[in-house]
C-alpha cells in the first residue's frame, strides 16, 4: 500500500501538466518541491514541547474560548461517528481537540491531538496544512495525501479569519474510519464551514463590544458578511466576507468611514440601509416586536431607534 501510493504521488508530480490541472498534485508538487519531503518517509508527526504549546495557545489569544463552545456543539454532532475535532492557529499546530474517551488512543497514535504540527511544510499535503497553504476549505480524502502513512484517515477543514480580515487558523474534522464514504465528507465539510463561521462571527462580535453589528447582503455564501457600525453611523469594522463583497482590502487595519460613503445611499443588494433594516427587524422579531428590548440588543436608545424605524419604513408591529 505504501510503495503504490509513493508511486502514485511520484508519477503526478513528474507529469509536467497535472499540477496545472489539479490543486492536489500542486499541492503534492509543494510537499516536494518547496518542503523537501519524501512521500515515504516514516518519521511520526511533530509534537510541540508543552512550553512551545503554551506559547502558541497564548498568542491565540480568545480564539480558544471563543470557538470552545462551538467546537462542542461540532463534537455533539460527529463526535459518535468516529471523528475527531481540531482547532489550530495559523501555523498548523492544533491547540485544542476533543475526541470520545474510546477513540482517544487511536487519534494520539495518528497524530491527531493537541500539541502536534499539521503544517504542509511537516506533513506535506493534508486537510490542515492545505487549508491554510491555499486558504479555503478544503476535504483530503485518504490516499489525496501526501505521506503514504497518512493515507488512512479523511480530513475536513475550513479557514478561519479574526476580525481585521486575517487567517488565524483551522478547524478540523478528522476520521481514521476505513469506511468513511467522500458523500460522509461532504456533509462533515459543510458543518464544519458552518461552525467555522460562527467561530468567526463571535470574535467579530467580541472585538466590537460596543458597535452595532450588521449582515452585510445576507449570509447564505461561503464567508461571514459582518459590519460593526458605531452609533454615529460610520463602519468600524468588517469581517473579511464583508470586505470582499465590498471590494475592500482583505485583511489589515479598517479605516473608517461613513456608511454612506462606503456603501451608496441607494438599497440596492449591498446596500448599507438594506443591512441596518434587515438587522433592525431582526431584533425586532426576536424581541416580539417590543422596541425597547430590541434597542437594548442592538445597543442603541428607544428614541434613537424610533427614529431610525421611521426613516427606514419599518412599523412598529412589523414582526
Amino acid at each position: 500500500m505504501m510503495r503504490s501510493h509513493v508511486e502514485k504521488v511520484i508519477e503526478a508530480t513528474e507529469s509536467k501538466s497535472s499540477a496545472a490541472r489539479s490543486r492536489l498534485v500542486a499541492s503534492w508538487r509543494r510537499s516536494i518541491d518547496k518542503h523537501g519531503l519524501d512521500p515515504g518517509q516514516r518519521a511520526a508527526v511533530q509534537r510541540l514541547e508543552d512550553r512551545q504549546l503554551a506559547d502558541h495557545r497564548d498568542r491565540a489569544g480568545d480564539l480558544l474560548s471563543i470557538a470552545r463552545p462551538q467546537m462542542d456543539q461540532l463534537f455533539r454532532l460527529v463526535g459518535q461517528s468516529g471523528c475527531t475535532v481540531l482547532l489550530t492557529n495559523a501555523d498548523g499546530v492544533v491547540l485544542d481537540h476533543r475526541c470520545t474517551e474510546g477513540e482517544a488512543q487511536v487519534f494520539r497514535s495518528w497524530g491527531l491531538w493537541q500539541g502536534t504540527d499539521w503544517s504542509e511544510r511537516a506533513e506535506g499535503t493534508n486537510g490542515i496544512g492545505t487549508c491554510l497553504a491555499e486558504d479555503r476549505q478544503v476535504i483530503i480524502h485518504r490516499d489525496e495525501h501526501f505521506l503514504a502513512r497518512n493515507v488512512g484517515m479523511s480530513c475536513m477543514d475550513a479557514p478561519i479569519y479574526g476580525a481585521a480580515g486575517q487567517l488565524v487558523g483551522a478547524l478540523d474534522v478528522s476520521s481514521a474510519r476505513a469506511d468513511q464514504t467522500e458523500d460522509f465528507n461532504r456533509l462533515i465539510a459543510a458543518m464544519v464551514a458552518q461552525t467555522a463561521r460562527q467561530i468567526e462571527a463571535e470574535a467579530f462580535r467580541a472585538a466590537f463590544p460596543k458597535a452595532r453589528i450588521l449582515l452585510a447582503d445576507g449570509d447564505d455564501g461561503p464567508s461571514t458578511k459582518l459590519l460593526a457600525v458605531d452609533k454615529d453611523d460610520i463602519v468600524i469594522g468588517a469581517t473579511r466576507g464583508a470586505r470582499k463583497a465590498f471590494g475592500l482590502a482583505p485583511s489589515g487595519d479598517f479605516k473608517s468611514r461613513p456608511a454612506s460613503d462606503l456603501f451608496g445611499a441607494e438599497d440596492g443588494p449591498t446596500g448599507f440601509e438594506k443591512a441596518e433594516r434587515a438587522a433592525m427587524v431582526r431584533a425586532l422579531s426576536r424581541a416580539g416586536g417590543n422596541v425597547s428590548q430590541a434597542a437594548r440588543a442592538l445597543g442603541i436608545g428607544r428614541a434613537t431607534l424610533y427614529r431610525r424605524m421611521k426613516r427606514l419604513g419599518i412599523g412598529e408591529n412589523h414582526p
